[in-house]
């Protein structure tokens, strides 16, 4: 016993003398972002949650149809998966630091030599074994996947808002696509009545024949108009129906009945990106992935270092034998084993120089995310901003279009007008209404951008239990 503690005490000094050489660079990094966002931002730019601003839209088609998507989606599943994944490493990361316990039980009957009774023995046996984390690496790892799971479930709420995103975004240009076709149909028919009205003044030899084969080029185009429309919408459908698993004639039947707001009920963003970009799942487990690739460098110095075992057992033995018991009950206290790696040709100063480069790579990484999240932020503000710019503009064409459409019809009742002119001024009108309906689209898909650039109202599991799958 004498003898076990003196190498502990030998053991301890070795410890004290190198632990302060086991050093990690930073678990956290700071990532350079503005002061403010330079696209201008919508409603005044204060910060509100986002996790039910599908909801807000009042359209539980949409809501039904993500709801679909995120159960289906294999992007989901596999992110699920990795957050169960890390948290069995967590556990077992957990479970190095305490000493591990075996117990066995044995029973026998057996005769030894010829001519001598039967004997039997019972043993039940524990033995236990701790590997002691002399310079505190196992408990750094420990914490590091802790944060890596939060970070595999940051990133399985990423996965949901991405898919939410990519519905959303089918959904509007489906329902879009529709009223575009209803659009390209009416004008089709305008072009159809202004060609028979031509050909009856191409018959009555007033209109010439190079001006009537114009005419009928515009109605063809018309018609080719319609066909690739029809074929767009079809597309979107196919889409739609493979996100959201519905079958297609019901997804066809409902969407072309929808009828969808000239605009959605907006979010406000907050001014400063740091606090929008806590929103953003990819940056926050970015974030998580420094402070593991810096555990992992603590990880990899410690093997350099001399390592420390405990072990033990007690066994408790009964033999028994002509009518006579015995008790052969032993424990054990030890081995401390001392590892001192003496030669292993650079092996472990490779794995060192290894873990520094993961580590370089994770905060170039994380640093990177950071940047691209304040781009796709901007970016979806300045096509906001541009969509509402146009707005005015858009509206008050259509308006123009539609004010001498309506004079047109007045001068064609008083005999001041023919009915090419009306005609005319009715495909000025759709061909307005189609911008304004464009335009509308456009607003829409800004604002799925913002929504996905500003994480989809993700908040930190630390603050948000709800958001723990």
């Amino acid at each position: 016993m004498l003898v076990l503690l003196r190498l502990f005490v030998v053991t301890a000094g070795a410890v004290a003398l190198t632990a302060c050489s086991l050093t990690m660079p930073a678990p956290s990094v700071n990532a350079p972002t503005p002061v403010d966002w330079n696209a201008p931002l919508p409603h005044g730019g204060s910060l509100t949650d986002l996790r039910e601003w599908w909801k807000a839209q009042n359209d539980p088609i949409l809501v039904a149809l993500i709801d679909d998507a995120q159960a289906l989606s294999p992007s989901v599943a596999v992110a699920l998966n990795r957050v169960e994944t890390a948290r069995a490493n967590e556990a077992s990361a957990q479970a190095a630091l305490l000493p591990g316990v075996s117990a066995s039980v044995s029973s026998g009957r057996s005769v030894s030599l010829p001519a001598t009774p039967a004997a039997t023995s019972t043993a039940v046996a524990l033995q236990t074994s701790w590997e002691i984390d002399v310079f505190g690496a196992a408990r750094v790892a420990r914490k590091a996947l802790a944060g890596q799971t939060l970070g595999n479930q940051a990133l399985w709420h990423d996965a949901r808002v991405s898919v939410a995103a990519e519905v959303a975004n089918t959904y509007y240009a489906l329902a879009h696509c529709w009223k575009a076709h209803a659009l390209a149909e009416q004008d089709l028919a305008s072009r159809v009545r202004s060609r028979d009205i031509s050909a009856r003044s191409l018959q009555a030899g007033m209109l010439a024949p190079a001006a009537y084969a114009q005419i009928q080029a515009e109605v063809a185009q018309s018609q080719l108009r319609v066909i690739q429309q029809s074929t767009q919408c079809d597309v979107h459908t196919k889409a739609l129906v493979a996100l959201s698993g519905e079958d297609e004639a019901l997804v066809r039947n409902v969407m072309r009945s929808v009828v969808l707001p000239d605009d959605l009920t907006g979010f406000v963003v907050t001014r400063i990106p740091a606090q929008a970009l806590v929103q953003r799942p990819d940056v926050f487990a970015a974030e998580h992935d420094v402070a593991l690739a810096s555990a992992q460098i603590g990880r990899a110095k410690a093997r350099r270092w001399p390592g420390l075992s405990l072990g033990g057992s007690i066994g408790a033995l009964r033999y028994g034998t002509a009518g006579v018991d015995t008790d052969l009950t032993t424990w054990s206290f030890g081995p401390l084993a001392l590892t001192l790696p003496v030669f292993d040709a650079g092996q472990r100063a490779a794995m060192v120089d290894a873990a520094g480069a993961d580590y370089l790579a994770a905060v170039t990484s994380y640093r990177a995310k950071v940047r691209q999240a304040v781009r796709e932020v901007e970016e979806a503000l300045v096509t906001l901003d541009s969509a509402i710019q146009r707005e005015t503009d858009t509206r008050a064409v259509r308006d123009a279009r539609e004010q001498n459409l309506v004079a047109a019809q007045n001068r064609e009742r008083s005999g001041l007008a023919s009915t090419l002119e009306v005609e005319e001024a009715r495909r000025a009108v759709l061909a307005a209404q189609a911008d304004v309906l464009a335009l509308q689209l456009e607003r829409k898909r800004a604002w799925v951008a913002l929504y996905r650039a500003a994480g989809g109202g993700w908040e930190r599991p630390a603050s948000d239990p709800a958001s723990t799958p």
